[in-house]
């Protein structure tokens, strides 16, 4: 006879069932509190654009002006192309439900912006506040086809026969 030994009593079916249902239950509270706590950008259309969405291998075409919370400018471009997946993922979900010709206001959390890392004059754990205007966007294919016929344009332009000037001037030296 061992001094250690305690008996245990068998667990019903029924109290395994219950089992089962708390540690799923638990499992679903868990997952319900991560997806109302994940950080998530403010989103507020000023003037609706038309037209589907950019994806995040398109290129956009852009203006926008980038402030702190305490109203500084940190950044504006009245033209800035830019490729949607090269930007801090707050600006690209931004990017990706506007639609061409809308203005938008945007509020980035530090999590989908720089984070915990200075950038430029961004300090670290920095909200982001954006006010946004799709102006166009295309596919990287597009972009890539229309530089390749401007830098044919641009050879075919200085090739011989095709030399810039006045007609009939004569050469330089």
């Amino acid at each position: 006879m061992s001094v250690t030994t305690v008996p245990l009593r068998p667990v019903s079916k029924g109290g395994l069932w219950l089992l089962w249902i708390g540690l799923i239950a638990l499992l679903g509270i868990g997952v319900a509190f991560a997806l109302t706590h994940t950080p998530r950008i403010g989103f507020e259309v000023v003037k609706e654009g038309s037209g589907p969405s950019p994806t995040k291998a398109d290129i956009v075409l852009i203006k926008y002006e980038g402030k702190l919370d305490d109203g500084t400018v940190f950044d504006s471009n009245e033209q800035a192309p830019l490729q949607v997946s090269q930007v801090v993922p707050g600006f690209a979900d931004a990017l990706t439900r506007m639609k061409k010709g809308g203005k938008y206001k945007v509020v980035i959390p530090p999590a989908l912006g720089y984070g915990d890392r200075a950038a430029g004059p961004i300090p670290a754990n920095s909200t982001l506040h954006f006010d946004i205007e799709l102006i166009d966007f295309r596919s990287e294919a597009e972009v890539r086809a229309m530089q390749q016929m401007m830098q044919q344009q641009q050879m075919m332009q200085g090739a011989p026969g095709g030399a810039p000037g006045a007609p009939g001037a004569a050469p330089q030296p």
